[in-house]
């Protein structure tokens, strides 16, 4: 559509101040905004930098000046992370060319619905579906009995495979691999790994006989509810028996590993780097900030946090706030680590003196 400030606007749900009729060409940030640009200005802040650029019209905090600030034309927007993501999503407009492109492979038993668009390179397999108005970028394999639904955006090079079932509106980043093996493993007799776990590694001896790791095969797939998101190079591997599930409206960032029979809520967020191991259960809500990693057979309760770098090695109730590793309640590890810059200066004490550095909190 021909944008102007009054039609963004009403997309952003935003009220639009000034010249509502003024053309806009795109968004930037304020210094550099042309004519044509809306400027993005969503705290004071950013006053300086408006007068820098070219701007005529700007998205603004709730109470700015924009006649002061030397513009024609602004919308308020009360809430601005809101009003970005709806900014964003007005702006980012690509076109997919409609059809099968001529180097794809698509089997003839595969159903593709209305409006689908297969590009360059892609690999459709035996009694796939693809739901109407799917999008499927270069080097894409879509392995045989895969179900996406509708409106699905996927990146170039994603790879799903066998047993996997996506919902609706899913985006998948370039390179994600849905439903690869899980990592598991045994052998014939308990390994020092198993011992240790069971006895917290006290009397524990190399086992003898064969140490060849047998295979666990991954039978039960993926299943990935609706308008879930899936980061670039992120992973979430097949269940054994039962398959891993991420809930609806979850979105999962870059780089994020997902183990096997691991079962995410809705609406959950897992930042980049985020691990979790095998058979865990997250439940709705749950965000897990970067480089956090989880242990194997726990439960995260619903609307849980867990601070950035964090391990989790034991259950967290449902609200709770952690921190650390071994993960804590967050008000109980910033008291440790207030201790922890305590020590040098009370252990100089006891021995009678004041360390050089002062043992400084």
């Amino acid at each position: 559509m021909d944008l102007t400030v009054g039609r963004l606007a009403a997309a952003l749900g935003a009220e639009a101040l000034g010249d509502a009729s003024l053309p806009l060409r795109g968004a930037a940030e304020p210094a550099a905004a042309g004519p044509d640009d809306l400027a993005v200005a969503l705290s004071p802040h950013w006053a300086e930098a408006l007068g820098r650029g070219r701007a005529r019209a700007a998205l603004l905090w709730p109470g700015a000046d924009w006649r002061a600030l030397g513009l024609q034309a602004a919308i308020v927007a009360p809430r601005g992370r809101l009003a970005m993501a709806r900014l964003t999503q007005a702006l980012d407009q690509e076109e997919w060319p409609e059809g099968v492109h001529p180097s794809a492979v698509v089997d003839p038993s595969a159903h593709l619905g209305s409006g689908v668009s297969v590009g360059p390179l892609a690999v459709v397999g035996a009694g796939a579906r693809l739901g109407a108005g799917t999008r499927l970028g270069a080097q894409v394999t879509v392995s045989p009995g895969v179900v996406v639904g509708e409106g699905g955006l996927i990146h170039p090079g994603v790879r799903l495979q066998r047993r996997v079932t996506i919902g609706a509106r899913a985006i998948l980043q370039p390179g994600a691999v849905i439903g690869g093996d899980g990592f598991s493993f045994v052998t014939a007799e308990p390994a020092l790994l198993e011992t240790a776990r069971h006895t917290a590694g006290v009397g524990v001896e190399p086992p003898g006989g064969d140490p060849t790791w047998h295979r666990i095969h991954s039978l039960g797939g993926v299943e990935i509810g609706c308008d879930v998101e899936v980061g670039a190079n992120s992973t979430i591997d097949a269940g054994t028996i039962r398959a891993t599930r991420v809930g609806d409206g979850t979105k999962i960032d870059n780089l994020v590993q997902i183990g096997h029979n691991v079962v995410i809520g809705r609406h959950c967020l897992l930042c980049g780097h985020v691990g979790v191991a095998g058979s865990t259960r997250i439940g709705d809500r749950v965000v897990l900030a970067g480089g956090v990693g989880v242990a194997d057979n726990l439960a995260i309760g619903d609307d849980a946090v867990v601070t950035a770098g964090s391990g989790v090695l034991s259950n967290v109730a449902p609200g709770r706030v952690m921190m650390g590793t071994p993960a804590t309640r967050m008000d109980q590890q910033i008291a440790i680590y207030k201790a922890l810059r305590r020590l040098p200066r009370l252990l100089g004490r006891l021995a009678g003196g004041v360390p050089k550095d002062g043992g400084s909190d």
